[in-house]
């Protein structure tokens, strides 16, 4: 058997997927790293996880954000930021932040449009335009793809980092709007119900809905012809960044090691398993549909590993 497949079958067998809750796509591409790098992504994805949860979970209990809890979480978000860029942090989990901040060279722009982002959602509700989806999802999408992509092409020497030989931000925008827009109608349910709608109010709009008729639908009412020609407008979309992703891989693939050119094929194989489960024609939207097993996502990673270009 090829070396580099039973080594990443041995990681393979070592991965516990029932385990990995938060950020799962990414931090199952990421296990195939090397550990440093695979540690460094745990620390970063777990905060970002944090500051984007107490958001979330605040409009899922409150349904709003009062003016007095906007400017708390502003703070909040903007104390998060310091912390990164300045390394100002003093419990053990900021430090830690801190240190795999300036060792893994990690750029400050993604971290910047995330909090921008987080900004962005204490202080509205949902989308006016299908542009404001798409600038949005810069920070909280782009910002944590771009984490991983910086990470994996990471130069080493004698445990010392040098930036990726390429262009990270040029590299990530295409692949991350289309994880992300599969993301949001893979949790259109899920959202729904904890008050939170990513869909654009001129895109609801044009097809003859409201977002009314939007929580209705995943409170279990019939779907409807409307919301049908919505999800297939956002498939297309999706469909269009897909393509592109392909170009970008190949643009990245020669300045990756196998590994991170493993991961690279394993994370975008988890999203689109879950674009080819979206039916806009017959299908229900219930997270049940759209979200795949843990079995399967064993499944697909493992005819990844076998199918992987690294091993050609």
């Amino acid at each position: 058997m090829n070396a580099l497949k039973t080594k990443y079958l041995e990681i393979y067998n070592s991965i516990d997927f029932n385990e990995i809750k938060d950020h799962p796509n990414i931090l199952i591409a990421a296990r195939f790293w090397d550990e440093n790098r695979y540690q460094a992504a745990k620390t970063f994805y777990k905060f970002m996880r944090a500051i984007d949860d107490l958001i979330d979970n605040h409009k899922a209990a409150n349904k709003t954000i009062s003016v007095d809890d906007r400017e708390k979480f502003t703070v909040e978000v903007n104390k998060w930021l310091s912390t990164v860029l300045d390394g100002n942090g003093t419990d053990p989990f900021h430090q830690e932040l801190t240190t795999v901040f300036k060792k893994f060279r990690l750029p400050a722009w993604p971290v910047e449009a995330f909090a921008r982002s987080m900004i962005y959602d204490i202080n509205n509700s949902g989308f006016p335009t299908l542009q404001d989806f798409l600038d949005y999802s810069g920070g909280a999408s782009v910002a944590p793809a771009a984490i991983f992509v910086h990470l994996a092409g990471l130069r080493e020497l004698e445990n010392k980092y040098s930036a990726p030989a390429f262009n990270v931000k040029e590299a990530t925008i295409s692949c991350a709007i289309f994880s992300y827009l599969v993301h949001i109608i893979r949790d259109f349910q899920k959202d729904q119900l904890n008050n939170l709608n990513y869909f654009a109010e001129d895109m609801i709009s044009k097809h003859g809905l409201t977002k009314e008729d939007l929580y209705a639908i995943a409170k279990g009412a019939p779907v409807t012809p409307g919301f049908r020609s919505l999800i297939k407008e956002y498939v297309i979309l999706a469909d269009d960044y897909r393509l592109k992703t392909y170009d970008c891989i190949k643009a990245v693939w020669p300045y990756l090691e196998p590994r991170y050119q493993l991961s690279f094929e394993i994370i975008f194989e988890l999203y689109l398993m879950i674009f080819e489960r979206i039916d806009f024609e017959k299908g229900s939207f219930t997270s049940e549909e759209l979200n795949p097993t843990v079995k399967e996502t064993k499944e697909r990673v493992l005819k990844t590993i076998e199918n992987s270009r690294t091993l050609i």
